[in-house]
């Protein structure tokens, strides 16, 4: 078995000493039968086009400073991680085909391909708290980062006008769509992002469509009262709350936003996202 171990800058070299057949690589190398990514959701990022393209199955190793992706996948941990390795050495019958998602917008610089996500995406309150946390040292952002950050982007936050317009996946007409001031607007693959707040808590990694979590504009106060009810994912059923699902999203704002996918900075507004269903092969734990 030959594996690339791809390493986020600051994870331990030493770790893919405990999964064998890995070899640590800058990028995936040609040839190679797997990949283990250690790192968060930011790393699954940086080598999701590669592990797309590829095809070969890859193992999110969590240790990142938000491994929401990997928590999906119900890596929790990295013992998890090598049981995973292990049942995919023996075996190969712990591997899953999901959906990542294209972003394709006229500020992303061609010829390069257009971003891909595999966890959630949005613009907004959201991305301003990511940009925040992003600055922070990475210690601080294992640490609570995306909470800390939200006070300081939620004082200086004015909701711009956002519309959300769910597209026939065909031919592009028009399903549903919202138009009005928001706090943020999230398009997820996945449940979690910020490390744990379920924006989007009954999203499916595999159904071929993302769930669009709409905010409307409501008081700063109002907010930050609201705001501990996403870590359990019950603010869907308050009244500012919109939900829908997409397999083809377009995102239009006044001004131009920030887009960012997996914690990373991609693209601005407009956008639209389209789901490139079952793309990526991942490894899980043997009973998810």
């Amino acid at each position: 078995m030959r594996a690339a171990a791809l390493m986020h800058p600051r994870a331990d070299r030493r770790l893919p000493a405990r999964f064998p057949g890995a070899e640590i690589a800058e990028m995936l190398p040609p040839g190679c039968e797997a990949a283990l990514v250690f790192g968060g959701d930011g790393t699954m990022h940086r080598h999701l086009r590669a592990l797309v393209e590829a095809g070969v199955p890859a193992l999110n190793v969590p240790t990142g400073s938000g491994n929401d992706f990997a928590h999906a996948l119900g890596l929790h941990t990295i013992s998890d991680a090598e049981r995973a390795w292990k049942q995919f050495l023996e075996t190969r019958d712990n591997v899953r085909d999901i959906d990542v998602a294209e972003i394709r917008s006229p500020s992303t610089q061609s010829p390069a391909p257009s971003p891909l996500f595999c966890c959630i995406a949005g613009v907004g309150l959201d991305s301003e708290v990511n940009r925040r946390a992003n600055a922070m040292p990475g210690w601080l952002r294992r640490h609570g980062g995306y909470v800390l950050a939200l006070l300081p982007a939620l004082a200086a936050f004015r909701a711009p006008q956002v519309s959300a317009e769910v597209l026939d996946a065909a031919n592009g007409e028009t399903i549903a769509r919202i138009s009005e001031p928001a706090m943020l607007c999230a398009f997820a693959n996945a449940p979690a992002y910020g490390d744990g707040m379920r924006m989007a808590p009954r999203a499916k990694l595999d159904d071929g469509l993302l769930d669009v979590c709409f905010v409307r504009r409501v008081g700063k106060l109002r907010l930050l009262r609201l705001f501990p009810k996403v870590f359990s994912g019950a603010h869907l059923s308050l009244e500012p709350v919109r939900y829908l699902h997409a397999a083809r999203l377009r995102v239009e704002s006044t001004p131009p936003l920030d887009i960012y996918a997996d914690g990373e900075f991609v693209a601005r507004t407009p956008a639209e996202i389209v789901v490139q269903s079952k793309a990526l092969r991942v490894i899980v734990v043997p009973e998810h």
